[in-house]
């Protein structure tokens, strides 16, 4: 029984660490898109099994707005947000008090530059404008983890300190953490990324 529970809560922690988020890498309060009639939207709740995870090929998750509630980057039965892989954005969010909250709206659009950086602007029918533009936004807005020379100064310290960057979890840091730090090269973090 108590293994079956080590199991279990194995499990568990691997399907939470899976769908961590990616969001603010430095921990920065670079988080935040602002909407007039919302207020600020909080992409990293700070929640285990919420925030945004951003990929190559979409981003997911949920995030929250003290004034509106939960937001739906991936809704199941319609919707999603889609990143097209050079960091356009396009499709839509839902929340359920405030409805589709597009992503790509004829004037404006999200988008993410090579640093990680949103920038733009997405509409909502029932609320307005909400700003993704970090300088518009007292140095805050919504930046994820994007893998870069960063990483690899902090896997190479890593290695020859403490061995911590063990991103092929099998309890030593070698050439094959090096190669996945190599195979997620200038994309975005996977979630949990420990770097």
């Amino acid at each position: 029984m108590k293994n079956r529970l080590l199991l279990i809560l194995a499990l568990l922690l691997a399907i939470a660490s899976a769908n961590a988020e990616n969001i603010d890498p430095q921990n920065t309060d670079n988080q935040f898109a602002y909407g007039e009639n919302v207020g600020w939207i909080n992409f990293e709740p700070g929640l285990t099994d919420t925030g945004a995870l951003v990929s190559a090929d979409k981003v997911e998750g949920f995030v929250w707005a003290e004034n509106i509630g939960w937001i739906n980057l991936s809704p199941e039965t319609y919707g999603g947000i889609i990143n097209d892989g050079l960091g356009h954005l396009s499709g839509f969010a839902w929340g359920e008090n405030v409805g589709w909250i597009n992503f790509n709206p004829n004037y404006g659009g999200v988008s993410i530059d090579h640093y990680g950086r949103f920038s733009g602007w997405a509409w909502g029918e029932n609320i307005g404008w909400i700003n993704f533009n970090s300088q518009q936004l007292s140095n805050m807005g919504v930046k994820v983890c994007v893998i870069n020379y960063t990483d690899l100064k902090t896997l190479a310290e890593q290695w020859l300190s403490t061995g911590t960057a063990d991103l092929k979890p099998d309890g030593t840091v070698d050439y094959e953490d090096f190669t996945v730090l190599a195979d997620y090269w200038f994309d975005y973090c996977p979630g949990g990324w420990p770097l």
